[in-house]
């Protein structure tokens, strides 16, 4: 049996972010057909340890030099000497091109795969629009990028759109289209025979992360005001919205849930007012696995084929989400969506993208 070397960003210590959540999927799958024993993951963060000031220091220092931050040329040397072990390398994110590079350089024979997360360089330019280092992190990404497509044996980009951009800023197209994925963590024998409520519970989940906050703030100010709603907001750090977006004091925030499940459970509809970002959004899937009704913007539904009016509706404007949500509201439907459950299982789940993974292995 051949084995791999996982090149995975971060251990995270308690709620995974979307990316996470994106790269546990990859490791499943890999495992799934490579066997656990075969698989090493090499973290180039672990956040059970707190980083020292020193190492925040020499994360700056080598960041103009490709080294996307927490990643050195001492730990690369580590990664190279482990490659020699293996026959592949799956480099998790596409930041760490610089990874299938110094492989490449180095004689490394085995096959270099690098995984798409985003285009990260159009990633990084929206979550940095307003800060003063946005230039050098986008710069660093972008080169990063680059070395995935010019060095990886094979790269697996989610879906057309990143496809699109890779192959038109960088001149090559990806091996396999993978999309966002989840390990079916819903299993139930009886799901909720509920109707949607005339006051319909309507859920945000989503990390702090500008363009999620900048989507809740537009949806509270826009939309919010002209429907009878009450409104959650779940996900990663979103105890700090607050303190620079406006958000409605009745409008409930939970932040880092450990448990996603009684608010899932809880939502009559998952609003996903997103406008901007590049991948897939994770979000959409994790709604879909849950069987809720959505209603969201095409950034939200970008790269997941299916049929939006049954899913709950697609919207981009005020008054799109206004008669949308008014919709449920004068016709109640039944709150768990078993189109948005079936769609999961034939499209979105693990299992459905196992033989695309088995083919990247190929030799």
């Amino acid at each position: 049996m051949k084995k791999l070397l996982f090149i995975r960003y971060k251990k995270t210590a308690n709620v995974f972010e979307g990316g996470e959540q994106v790269s546990q999927k990859n490791w499943n799958v890999l495992t799934h057909l490579l066997g656990e024993e075969n698989v090493y993951t090499y973290y180039i963060h672990d956040e059970n340890h707190k980083r020292s000031v020193i190492e925040y220091l020499k994360g700056a220092f080598w960041f103009p030099f490709g080294y996307f931050f927490g990643l050195t040329p001492r730990r690369v040397k580590e990664i190279l000497t482990l490659a020699k072990e293996y026959d592949y390398v799956f480099v998790d994110r596409s930041i760490f091109g610089i990874i299938a590079r110094k492989l490449k350089e180095s004689g490394y024979k085995g096959r270099v795969i690098c995984f798409f997360h985003n285009v990260e360089y159009l990633y990084f330019e929206a979550k940095l629009a307003k800060k003063p280092w946005r230039f050098a992190v986008v710069r660093c990404a972008d080169k990063n990028d680059r070395w995935c497509c010019q060095y990886a044996d094979r790269i697996i980009a989610l879906n057309d759109r990143d496809q699109s951009v890779i192959n038109t800023r960088y001149g090559r197209k990806a091996d396999a289209l993978i999309p966002v994925a989840f390990r079916d963590k819903y299993q139930r024998d009886n799901y909720t025979p509920e109707m949607t409520r005339q006051k319909p519970v309507c859920l945000f989940l989503g990390a702090y992360f500008e363009p999620n906050c900048e989507g809740i703030e537009w949806f509270a100010e826009n939309v919010y005001p002209h429907v009878d709603i009450k409104m959650m907001i779940v996900g990663k750090g979103m105890s700090k919205i607050r303190a620079k977006y406006r958000i409605p004091a009745e409008v409930d925030v939970i932040s880092d849930a450990p448990d996603l499940v009684p608010y899932f459970e809880e939502a009559d509809i998952m609003i996903l007012p997103i406008f901007k970002g590049s991948g897939m959004k994770v979000k959409t899937c994790e709604s879909l696995m849950y069987g809720k009704n959505i209603i969201a913007t095409d950034e939200a539904f970008e790269g997941y084929v299916l049929d939006y009016d049954k899913a709950g509706g697609k919207c981009n404007i005020a008054q799109e989400f206004i008669a949308a949500i008014q919709s449920f509201i004068d016709n109640p439907r039944p709150k768990f969506n078993q189109y948005c459950r079936n769609i999961f299982l034939q499209k979105y789940s693990e299992e459905s993208v196992i033989e695309s993974f088995r083919r990247i292995l190929e030799f």
